[in-house]
């Protein structure tokens, strides 16, 4: 077991290594060259700045049973494809019986912001949300 994050924009990447490095697990970031990121307890793979260049060096290196923390709902479920489990930041995981709703949601918003509408902003981060993110990890590391 490996946890590996899209660290471009992720808010919960000390949360993360931290308890990686607390369980023992290797903790991998993931970044294009417009982010690099180099944290302590952490190994950084960076890739070319791109279109979904990190999202497919990510996939293409989990393996089953690894972790990925990610809040991009295509990428999530590229990795439960692969035999990964999947954590957004806000400590909800990504399953097979919950990808379709949130792909089928984030479809119908794009195409709600092409026909002109706009929507609301994200709200600025609250501690609850790291505290359960950091919940739903440990729990998730736990046999």
């Amino acid at each position: 077991m490996r946890i590996c994050i899209d660290a471009d924009a992720c808010p919960v990447v000390n949360q993360a290594i931290a308890i990686a490095n607390e369980n023992k697990i290797p903790c991998i970031l993931f970044c294009d060259t417009a982010h690099v990121l180099n944290r302590a307890g952490a190994e950084t793979i960076t890739v070319s700045k791109g279109a979904d260049s990190v999202d497919f060096a990510l996939v293409n290196y989990i393996k089953k049973d690894d972790i990925v923390i990610t809040q991009d709902y295509g990428l999530a479920a590229m990795c439960l494809s692969r035999g990964a489990r999947v954590l957004h930041q806000d400590g909800m995981e990504y399953t097979n019986d919950n990808i379709d709703a949130l792909l089928l949601s984030r479809h119908e918003s794009a195409k709600f912001r092409r026909a002109g509408g706009r929507t609301r902003g994200h709200k600025p981060r609250e501690e609850s949300q790291n505290a359960a993110f950091c919940a739903a990890l440990k729990k998730m590391i736990m046999p």
